[in-house]
């Protein structure tokens, strides 16, 4: 059997490819959420077509707060204490394949119980690092961590791979064509309706010209890490950023939950007096169809950055290190908090435009016959 183990809107996302695919091709699975993002995996699940899961853990709010994570840790980690019980209330008493996904708590939880069930471990988008144990955090740790559980390590790229390769994980490493993200992307971006297509739904630049005193469409921001929000100084100086943009450009701000406290009611009053525009999280296809329409984006997320990339849209990654190679050196600047950096990216922002790059491939494909390929040589006991 194979568990699909998620728990967060990115792992949604970016897994939803893969169980489509499963569905379609009649392959049989197990769908576990971990209860991280507990308040909006049903509305994720409706709007990415993924069904119901087969068992659903943590409680009914979001782990979106350091003591909410302490507690959703500890509810979560005394399922680990008795094996036979793990692998028949969470696993169903199947045996299989666990696949995790990238590096949320959810991926750590995932792979700790997976192995303390007797399951072997799938890990998809392993070997990506930044290369300090510490930024970001917890990120980086629970990447090393999982990457050494796992039995099977499913790279997005060569470059993934050669790290995996160099720190002599145990593991069976496969390289990917590309990150699943794209798969998703090219699903978000497909026309609606008779007569409209990816290029004029979705993958447009927008209706901006250079020196123009305000541009039509607005700039995306977002920011969640931990980096950030809780590094006052590092808040601050996009919050002065984006503030001065609005001036002259239309801003639109996504704001996570977590992102809202630590704004409080009088940075967000701030930044709404300036011109910005906040906004809540919204589906994925709206977001994804405002990033491609969009002048340029501001934001220290990785999906984004792996996005951008694919669209080739400007941005900027407010961060100090990036462990995803996407787009640096063409379409992405790593600010690394540097003012010279930010002020040279905003001037001209336009000129780290790139051609749209969505690859022909599915790696979500090539993930699903590995799997495949992995159950069929593998025995699928029922527990007793």
């Amino acid at each position: 059997m194979i568990h699909i183990f998620v728990g967060t809107q990115a792992e949604y996302v970016k897994m939803s490819p893969l169980l489509w695919r499963m569905e379609s091709a009649g392959l049989p699975y197990r769908l576990i959420d971990s209860g991280q993002h507990a308040d909006r995996s049903e509305s994720f699940r409706k709007e990415l077509g993924v069904r119901a899961p087969d068992h659903a853990m943590g409680g009914t709010r979001s782990v979106d707060s350091v003591p909410a994570a302490l507690w959703w840790a500890a509810g979560l980690g005394r399922k680990l204490v008795l094996r036979r019980r793990l692998l028949r209330t969470v696993f169903g008493g199947r045996r299989g394949i666990c696949v995790v996904h990238g590096d949320t708590p959810t991926a750590l939880v995932g792979a700790l119980m997976a192995k303390r069930a007797g399951l072997a471990l799938a890990h998809v988008e392993a070997g990506l690092r930044s290369h300090r144990w510490l930024h970001p955090f917890p990120e980086e740790i629970v990447r090393v961590v999982v990457d050494r559980l796992a039995d099977l390590l499913l790279a997005p790229d060569g470059v993934a791979a050669q790290d995996l390769r160099k720190r002599r994980v145990k593991g069976r490493i496969i390289t990917g064509s590309s990150n699943t993200v794209s798969d998703a992307l090219r699903a978000a971006l497909a026309p609606r309706a008779a007569g409209t297509t990816p290029s004029t739904t979705g993958m447009s630049g927008g209706t901006h010209s250079r020196g123009s005193p305000r541009r039509t469409r607005p700039a995306v921001v977002t920011m969640h890490r931990v980096e950030n929000l809780f590094r006052r100084q590092r808040r601050q100086a996009l919050v002065h950023t984006i503030t001065r943009l609005a001036q002259t450009t239309a801003v639109r701000w996504y704001v996570h939950e977590p992102t809202r406290r630590a704004l409080g009611s009088a940075g967000q009053a701030g930044l709404e007096a300036s011109g910005v525009e906040l906004v809540p999280m919204v589906p994925y296809d709206e977001f994804v169809r405002a990033l491609a329409r969009a002048p340029f984006a501001i934001t220290d997320g990785g999906s984004i950055q792996e996005e951008c990339a694919l669209l080739g849209v400007p941005v900027l990654l407010w961060r100090n290190r990036t462990d995803r190679p996407d787009g640096l050196g063409e379409n992405a600047v790593l600010s690394r908090y540097d003012p010279a950096l930010v002020e040279a990216f905003l001037a001209d922002p336009e000129r780290w435009r790139r051609a749209p790059r969505l690859p022909e491939s599915s790696p979500s494909q090539e993930i699903l016959e590995v799997l495949a390929d992995w159950v069929g040589g593998s025995s699928d006991c029922v527990d007793g």
